[in-house]
C-alpha cells in the first residue's frame, strides 16, 4: 500500500464516522485498521525523515 491510499483510506473511514454512516457493529473494526493505518503512515514518513536527514547530511559534508 501506498502511503497516499493509506490517508484517502483514513480520510474515508473518519468520514464515515463523522457522517455515522457505520453500522455499530463496524465502526470498532474500522477504528483497529484506522490505527493500523496511522502506524503504518507514521512509520513512512519517519522512514523518509531519516533517509533526507541522511541525504542533506552527505551534501553539508561535501
Amino acid at each position: 500500500m501506498k502511503y497516499e491510499e493509506a490517508i484517502a483510506k483514513l480520510e474515508q473511514i473518519a468520514r464515515q464516522l463523522e457522517q455515522n454512516q457505520l453500522p455499530i457493529d463496524q465502526i470498532a473494526a474500522q477504528l483497529r485498521e484506522a490505527q493500523e493505518l496511522v502506524k503504518y503512515c507514521r512509520e513512512q514518513l519517519s522512514s523518509v525523515d531519516e533517509e533526507i536527514k541522511k541525504i542533506v547530511g552527505e551534501e553539508t559534508a561535501e
